[in-house]
């Protein structure tokens, strides 16, 4: 990589543009992880692009809507891609190398216990109805996100990512102290969070009205490049530039407003009509690309670019105090009963890869057990069934004591990848004797079943946008998400030691200590209890026309768009 940012100083390509010059010569890879990928018929990036242009409207087409303009409370990928951008964060996180870098914050300390965070604001910050970004505004959203407020009708967002939060305090007009009542390592990251539910700010004009007046968009005012236009509900939303914005993240070196006019989201649930729509120039990129249409558009000039979602993977979360998936040689044999080759050759595309962890490459302290755990092994997945005690029945789905080898999985329809992935791995547990029975639904369905998750469900199936390890926290830790519902009846497990292991992640900062407590947590998740079964690892893939530039993939596989622009004419 040194190299390549040589020749372009060389060549005289400004130093802002260098990111998508290297993305479109080539794989940029930063510490062996594939953090980017632009490929296309055409010319792409490096020769297309040229200076940036400002005007014009940008049609992106989503699979998804947005069900309310507030981005603290959005829990999809179209809410929080939208949100990013009338919003912005205290801190912006690198997507290559997960540094933390200053945003609306300019600089931050923090105690020795992990227990308090100061963060020193820009002073030139305003909201779009033109009131001031400071202190107090800080400390009135952070204290709303995490609490809520009954009675505007404002549910709590933000007390699992921001776990003991205590207060914020105003130091000063542009200083606040943050204050948790245990130590909370990832907070620095989750300063920076641009998935699911949100810190974006927002004015304290916004903050004072109900959840139901928050969906009129023209009163929910952020900081961000752009600024409500319209909202209708389930089929666009229109963004429009934000006038004297010029406080982008620094890592982005981009100066003054955005480019581009307006931002045009188009809900088209259908993959092929989203593709339709982009061969036929109704829009100009699209996310959510269909497995089979990236090739097709690629070879007709169009540019594909994607990034693996920092996080988890998509996983199996086995309940483990329900039968049968509380019993521990039924989930390894699980782990092991499926060819993931299989599944990566008649699956995935270049824009993913399977899973060999449960936290996806990019994350820190990631670790490679796809030599052990993850392996195929039906063989042995059989063995340890037999040593279970589970023997084959009549129709091939094995039994004991009268009680069939059954799993009900739930899952999520929204990624195109989910269900044909999980088809595979259904039809090779079929084959060891496990009767894997599959529902995978849209993200409403799956949210109305998840409260009978614990009774009803033996698995479900998900991933968390994270770009830190404490996401293990988040999602397995049994007084946080708790999605194995560790219990007294999680049948050999010692909840303690779960927890122990997995909050060892929020006491230290040192990189090399940090993951080996992230190795210890991926040891007891996937090795000794075997409470998990990743299977792959999900991307955000954009297919888009060669005349537009410069859409942005942040450390949460979040799209912004101040950066964003059309060739003239487009």
């Amino acid at each position: 990589m040194s190299d390549l940012r040589s020749t372009l100083a060389n060549a005289g390509v400004p130093r802002r543009r260098w990111r998508w010059v290297a993305a479109a010569v080539a794989v940029v890879v930063i510490a062996g992880i594939v953090v980017a990928v632009v490929r296309g018929g055409g010319s792409g990036e490096a020769t297309a692009a040229g200076q940036p242009v400002r005007g014009g409207t940008l049609q992106f087409a989503l699979i998804d809507y947005q069900r309310s303009p507030d981005p603290q409370w959005g829990t999809n990928y179209a809410e929080s891609l939208i949100g990013n951008n009338i919003t912005d964060k205290l801190t912006w996180q690198d997507p290559a190398t997960g540094e933390i870098t200053p945003w609306l914050a300019q600089s931050w300390e923090y105690n020795s216990d992990l227990t308090e965070f100061t963060f020193h604001l820009r002073r030139d910050v305003t909201f779009s109805d033109g009131s001031p970004f400071d202190a107090e505004v800080v400390k009135a959203n952070f204290d709303q996100y995490v609490h809520g407020d009954p009675a505007l009708g404002i549910l709590p967002n933000g007390a699992s990512l921001l776990r003991g939060y205590r207060e914020t305090q105003v130091l000063d007009p542009y200083t606040v102290k943050i204050s948790f009542a245990q130590p909370l390592a990832s907070f620095l990251q989750a300063s920076s969070f641009t998935a699911n539910a949100q810190p974006g700010f927002l004015s304290l004009s916004t903050l004072k009205l109900s959840a139901d007046q928050r969906t009129d968009p023209t009163k929910v005012i952020g900081t961000g490049p752009f600024v409500y236009e319209s909202w209708e509900p389930q089929v666009k939303t229109v963004l429009a530039r934000r006038a004297g914005y010029h406080w982008s993240p620094p890592a982005l070196h981009h100066e003054g407003e955005a480019y581009l006019d307006r931002v045009v989201f188009n809900t088209i649930p259908e993959a092929s009509v989203r593709t339709g729509s982009l061969v036929s120039g109704t829009v100009d990129a699209t996310l959510d690309v269909g497995t089979t249409d990236e090739k097709p558009l690629a070879d007709q000039g169009f540019q594909i670019i994607h990034r693996g979602v920092s996080g988890t993977a998509i996983y199996f979360a086995f309940n483990s105090s329900l039968f049968p998936t509380n019993d521990i040689a039924v989930r390894k044999a699980i782990q092991l009963g499926w060819d993931r080759q299989a599944i990566e050759k008649t699956i995935l595309t270049p824009s993913y890869s399977i899973a060999k962890s449960i936290l996806e490459p990019s994350v820190p302290g990631f670790a490679d057990y796809s030599g052990s755990v993850l392996r195929y092994d039906p063989d042995q997945a059989r063995r340890l069934l037999d040593q279970a005690g589970w023997v084959p029945g009549a129709d091939g789905t094995r039994v004991k004591d009268g009680r069939k080898l059954t799993v009900k999985l739930l899952g999520i329809s929204n990624l195109v990848v989910n269900k044909p992935a999980y088809e595979s791995v259904q039809q090779d547990l079929r084959e060891i004797g496990i009767d894997l029975q599959l529902t995978v639904v849209p993200i409403p369905d799956y949210t109305a079943q998840q409260a009978k998750a614990k009774t009803d469900w033996n698995v479900t199936a998900a991933n968390r946008s994270r770009n830190d390890p404490a996401a293990l926290t988040l999602q397995f830790g049994p007084s946080a998400g708790n999605s194995t519902y560790l219990s007294a009846d999680s049948t050999g497990v010692d909840v303690n030691e779960v927890a122990q292991v997995l909050g060892k992640l929020e006491t230290t900062l040192d990189p090399a200590t940090r993951n080996a407590y992230a190795k210890q947590a991926q040891d007891i998740l996937l090795e000794k209890y075997a409470l998990v079964n990743p299977v792959y690892n999900p991307s955000q893939v954009i297919a888009h026309a060669p005349y537009v530039h410069g859409i942005v993939f942040d450390a949460q596989s979040r799209n912004h768009f101040v950066d964003a622009w059309k060739n003239p004419g487009n």
